[in-house]
């Protein structure tokens, strides 16, 4: 299969999938996790623990285990990688522990909690290895690549059954996920050995949304690599990068569904009399409407209205988009407004679409219709932004890419952020966020602002204004586009 066919990403990418994985999928994803469970449960009986003791230990031990990736089961089934992880698991919830119960107990329990999840996995992986040496276990597998290496890695998989993998054909890459459906395939191998490599990053994002496990064979893969080796696979000697599934997963959507549900609550019960007083300071401030509400595109496309407190004059509003005007200056705005779009206190508002479920309290920067069509022609990964929901903050964001920034870089940022989430990551660009708006508060003062010479910095040409601007330079001069 060629990575160079055409069609592998739509013009919006696809949103995660998160329709449940039947038959097969659904026993590999459950089977390490099952084990575990059976195993940490056997410890409260064995060792004679308080109920209360041993569920907190196995539930504690259960985190760290996930948290570590050690439920995914791996090609290379060699439990000697992964002992580390396991005493880690094993004796990571004791510490937690240790204020609230006695020593004695809880030595025991990470005793055999480590013994148990050691034994339980030479044990699965023995049989899994059985199962597989006379291929009734084998997984139906993809290897996408057109390379010497590709042919390499689907000689291996055939010729060492113990490893589990059962390769299939592939025509097409717009046939991938039609494939994956229809073959019931639990594995993707990834060979990065020919093809651009924005082809490339084109077909593994589209693996993405799949219920399958994917891999990545390195660049320069006969060169050790900085890594642990339990993050880490491999088939016969050739290692294998697999790539995160949690964020992209049902269990990672709900968890930051989660976040944003208890963080943007509480803050609307803190901030709320702020939220008040300000919508009254704008109802006072002049005729118009006290909240404004724009069409932004969030997640696979789709459009939102998001809430805004009004800074524009009256007669400078356009319902929609504003009249495609990519930027507005400072003559346009009230005088509370500007002080506003400076502290970006106007955006207050959206906490409550991230109540909705309209927003996410992190995320990509949602845009306008017309310029999010434009960038993604234009601008590349940029339309890979709406991967999931837009956000009131962003990683981008908070490293100082809004207002006057390159659009590539937020784009490239955004990506970043998607591919690498973690709820911690969250909560600590929320912090950065309110330490950023307290600094601003405190800088501009309490008192609305005008710019030298009443204007904002010159905004670029825009269609119907002037002559048009390529999107790879117009640069956002005000906090209004977000």
């Amino acid at each position: 299969m060629s990575v160079t066919d055409p069609a592998v990403a739509p013009s919006w990418p696809l949103a995660a999938s998160h329709a449940r994985p039947r038959g097969r999928r659904q026993v590999r994803g459950w089977l390490l996790p099952a084990v575990d469970i059976a195993v940490l449960a056997l410890l409260i009986p064995l060792t004679g623990a308080a109920w209360l003791l041993g569920a907190g230990y196995a539930l504690a031990a259960l985190a760290v285990l996930a948290a570590q990736g050690q439920h995914r089961l791996r090609i290379c089934l060699r439990v000697s990688d992964q002992l580390p992880q396991l005493a880690i698991a094993a004796g990571a919830p004791l510490v937690v522990l240790l204020p609230w119960f006695s020593g004695g107990a809880l030595f025991m329990l990470g005793v055999w909690g480590a013994v148990g999840l050691l034994v339980a996995r030479a044990g699965l992986y023995s049989a899994l290895r059985a199962g597989y040496r006379r291929r009734i276990l084998n997984e139906p597998t993809l290897i996408l690549g057109t390379g010497s290496l590709a042919g390499e890695i689907a000689d291996m998989a055939t010729e060492r059954p113990e490893f589990g993998l059962r390769p299939q054909s592939l025509g097409r890459a717009d046939e991938l996920a039609k494939v994956v459906a229809a073959q019931g395939i639990t594995r993707v191998l990834v060979c990065a050995d020919g093809g651009r490599d924005a082809d490339l990053v084109a077909v593994i994002r589209a693996c993405r949304p799949l219920a399958a496990d994917v891999c990545v064979v390195p660049r320069l893969h006969e060169l050790g690599m900085a890594l642990p080796r339990a993050s880490m696979d491999e088939l016969w000697g050739v290692p294998l990068i697999p790539l995160r599934r949690f964020g992209h997963s049902r269990a990672g959507a709900l968890v930051k569904r989660a976040v944003d549900i208890v963080l943007s609550g509480l803050m609307l019960v803190v901030l709320g009399p702020l939220l008040a007083l300000l919508a009254a300071m704008v109802g006072l401030s002049g005729r118009g409407r006290t909240f404004f509400r724009q069409p932004r595109v969030t997640r696979a496309g789709r459009t939102s209205d998001v809430i805004k407190l009004r800074s524009v004059k009256t007669e400078f509003e356009v319902d929609g988009d504003l009249g495609r005007c990519w930027a507005v200056t400072a003559d346009q705005c009230t005088a509370l407004g500007r002080w506003l779009r400076r502290t970006h206190l106007d955006e207050l508002p959206q906490l409550i679409n991230v109540l909705r479920g309209e927003m996410s309290l992190v995320g990509p920067r949602p845009e306008r219709p017309y310029y999010a069509m434009r960038f993604g022609r234009e601008i590349p990964r940029y339309a890979d932004r709406h991967r999931i929901p837009g956000g009131m903050t962003g990683w981008a964001q908070v490293q100082g890419l809004h207002g006057d920034t390159s659009i590539p870089d937020r784009a490239r940022f955004d990506n970043q952020y998607i591919e690498y989430w973690s709820p911690w990551w969250d909560v600590v660009i929320v912090a950065r966020t309110v330490a950023i708006v307290i600094r601003a508060v405190a800088l501009i003062g309490v008192r609305p602002q005008r710019r030298a010479g009443g204007k904002s910095t010159a905004a670029p040409p825009v269609p119907g204004i002037g002559q048009p601007a390529s999107a790879h330079h117009i640069r956002i001069t005000h906090r209004y586009q977000g």
